[in-house]
Formats: C-alpha cells, sequence, structure tokens
C-alpha cells in the first residue's frame, strides 16, 4: 500500500471511531414520579434514565430499594443505619407499576455532553452491581433524590451544585416533611414531634433537592455555561391520578392552641365537679407523655438519627411524667399523694415553660411553637387542680 494509501486508511480509520464514540454516547433523562399512598411512597422517587439507542430497551437507575425481609433491617431501622441499593430495571417494566398505582411521572431530557453521558452510564451501569449497589440511606441526605442530584451533578462537573447552593426560599427539612407527610396524619405528627433542631434550618435549593419534585423544579432553571437550558425537553408519561401534595405545610399553630386552651379549661373544670375522672385522665396523659418522652430521650441517646438529637419537645413530652403516676393512683382512690408528688408536678411544669422560654431565644431554631401551644396549657392545669386539691 502507498503512503497516500495508508494516510487514507488511517484517516477512514479515524473517522469510523468518532463515528462509533458518537453513535455509543446514551441520552440521559431524570425521571420524577409523584407521591404515592403508601407511607414509604409519600416523598415520591425520582430516577435517572439511560437510553442507549441501540434499539433495546432504556435503563431505568432508581436508588432508594429497600427489602422488608432483609435480616435485621428493622433494627437498623431503627437504629438509624439502614441499607438501601440502587436497582437497574427495564423502563417499561417500572412505568407498568406506577401505572398501576396511578402515580405520575414525567421525563426531563439533559443536556448533558457526550463523553460526561458516556461515563454516566458506565458508573450507573457499575454502581448497579450486587457488590457495589447497598449505600447507607439518611432521608434528607442520602435518599432516592440526593443519590440521583449528586450522580448527574458529578456528570456535569458541578454545575447542579453551583447554581443550586447559593440559594435558599427558606423551606426546611420540617416544612417538607409535614408537607409531605401530614396526608397520612399518624406520619405527620409522628415526625412533626420526632424532628429536633436539625430539621429546622433554612435550606438551599441544592439541600431542598432531596424531594424529587424540588430536584424537577430545579433543573428547570439550570443553565450550561453556554446559556442553554440544561432540560432539552419534557414529557408527562403518566398522568397523576391520586390526590396531589400539598403545597404548603399545615398552619394549625392557632388550632393547637385552641385545643390546648379548651382542654385546659376542660381539667379544671373536673377537678372541681369530679376530681377522681381528674386524676384517671392525668394518668393517661402522663402515661402518653412519659411513653412518648422515653422515645425521643432514645433516637437521641441511642441511635443515628442525626435529625431527632436535641429535641426540645422532650420538655413538653417529659419522661418524668412517669413518675407522676403513682401519685394519680392515689388521687384516684382518694388519698394524698407522696409529698415528691407535688415537686414532680411543679418540675414537669417547669420544664414546659422551659421549652417556651427557649423560642425567644435567637440561637434556638427547633420550630416546635404548635406542641407549646398545646401541651403547655396541659401541664399548668394540672398542676394548678392538683396542687391546689394537695
Amino acid at each position: 500500500m502507498t503512503e497516500r494509501g495508508r494516510g487514507l486508511a488511517a484517516l477512514f480509520l479515524l473517522w469510523m471511531l468518532l463515528v462509533a464514540g458518537a453513535a455509543a454516547a446514551p441520552r440521559i433523562g431524570l425521571v420524577t414520579m409523584e407521591p404515592g399512598e403508601e407511607y414509604w411512597s409519600r416523598f415520591g422517587h425520582n430516577a435517572i434514565l439511560v437510553d442507549e439507542g441501540d434499539g433495546n430497551e432504556p435503563t431505568l437507575y432508581n436508588y432508594g430499594y429497600f427489602d422488608f425481609d432483609e435480616p435485621g433491617f428493622l433494627l437498623r431501622f431503627l437504629k438509624g443505619d439502614m441499607r438501601y441499593r440502587l436497582v437497574a430495571l427495564p423502563f417499561s417494566q417500572d412505568l407498568a407499576y406506577y401505572a398501576r398505582a396511578g402515580r405520575g411521572v414525567t421525563l426531563q431530557w439533559l443536556a448533558i455532553e457526550d463523553a460526561a453521558a458516556r461515563d454516566l452510564a458506565d458508573f450507573l451501569a457499575w454502581n448497579a452491581r450486587p457488590e457495589n449497589a447497598v449505600y447507607r440511606y439518611d432521608y434528607f441526605t442520602a435518599n432516592c433524590s440526593t443519590k440521583v442530584r449528586d450522580a448527574l451533578d458529578d456528570a456535569l462537573g458541578g454545575l447542579l451544585q453551583t447554581q443550586l447552593s447559593g440559594r435558599s426560599r427558606g423551606l426546611t427539612y420540617r416544612m417538607e416533611s409535614l408537607r409531605l407527610g401530614m396526608p397520612l396524619p399518624w406520619m405527620g405528627f409522628g415526625m412533626h414531634i420526632g424532628l429536633g433542631p436539625y430539621a429546622d434550618r433554612p435550606l438551599s435549593r441544592w439541600e431542598e433537592s432531596f424531594v424529587p419534585m424540588r430536584l424537577r423544579e430545579a433543573v428547570r432553571e439550570v443553565r450550561l455555561p453556554d446559556g442553554r437550558p440544561l432540560v432539552t425537553g419534557e414529557d408527562t408519561l403518566l398522568v397523576h391520578r391520586l390526590p396531589p401534595a400539598w403545597d404548603e405545610p399545615p398552619q394549625w399553630r392557632a388550632r393547637y392552641a385552641l385545643l390546648g386552651l379548651t382542654l385546659a379549661i376542660g381539667l379544671l373544670w373536673l377537678g372541681r365537679r369530679t376530681p377522681r375522672a381528674l386524676a384517671g385522665i392525668a394518668a393517661g396523659l402522663w402515661a402518653l407523655c412519659g411513653v412518648t418522652g422515653l422515645g425521643l430521650l432514645a433516637l437521641w441517646l441511642l441511635t443515628d438519627h442525626v435529625a431527632a438529637w436535641g429535641n426540645e419537645n422532650l420538655l413538653l413530652f417529659n419522661p418524668l411524667c412517669l413518675a407522676l403516676l403513682p401519685g394519680a393512683r392515689a388521687l384516684w382512690r382518694g388519698r394524698e399523694p407522696a409529698r415528691s408528688f407535688h415537686r414532680l408536678l411543679m418540675l414537669v411544669l417547669l420544664g414546659a415553660g422551659l421549652a417556651l422560654f427557649l423560642r425567644f431565644l435567637p440561637f434556638r431554631l427547633q420550630d416546635n411553637a404548635d406542641w407549646i401551644a398545646l401541651m403547655l396549657p396541659l401541664h399548668a392545669a394540672l398542676a394548678w387542680a392538683l396542687r391546689r386539691r394537695g
């Protein structure tokens, strides 16, 4: 072969390689699923779609899969050491599940450069292998959405974090948790009691994307270095058939306060008319407060649930309330309780008062005014009624 022929062959080979490289670049999409009815689906879900463009079905990479039947799952869940994993599923199979559940699904195609898209697809395929798929889950910082966000951000060279970190709408982990969880009252009230001050600091747009729908909103606003939008197209794949998520967290402080004052007046009335009934109701309230307080204390001291640490609701749902139960039993039987009963009663009231005082300190962040409005009048009414009786 002549030198010219060899040069032409080399150019042809280079051209073939470039064409093959271009053909091998996958399309990357962000798929967002609306909240479901089950408690574990209330926050929604998202995943990364990889379409290789080779005629085969696209693959959907889902972070956040778990197995209730996995050995030790419940114990690790209680301790805050949850282990979740990445699962790769055929797109049509995953979509069929959400169609049956009535959950809406949207797809956003992203303008990721070919080389970065190839690297992302290869990383996801590697990450989905059984030996690599498991990760330590955290509700707010390492969930299905933040893992998707981080993978996309790596592919974009940090573009998402750069554009989203310095901006905030004042949302907090508590606000988002109540907004999405409160349609299931036991879930919403449980989170409202159990979350500590960690959940009340304002979040950046980057941090609030722990909610899949917030990440979908955020990527709509992201711009590439040349000014083009990151999202090149958005499609609704499934229409949401379930009740929509709340737009705002509940604003029930006035209701809490009204309920607390009404119940307090009722306790004072019972103290005058039927002291024995007052003792029975007090015993039930103290048992509830004490058990709840022990749970909050255990979350703080015995688990890795960081969002529950330092919870000031311990002052309102005080474990010391359990020590008041023998006194309530004595009152029920018409006897005078031990002298320590009245000191404990005042100590519980002072704890509730301290919760109110802490609300006025500038360096305290916990948003527990709802529970103060409800519980402080009850503790005050019981202390007044039973102290007068004593």
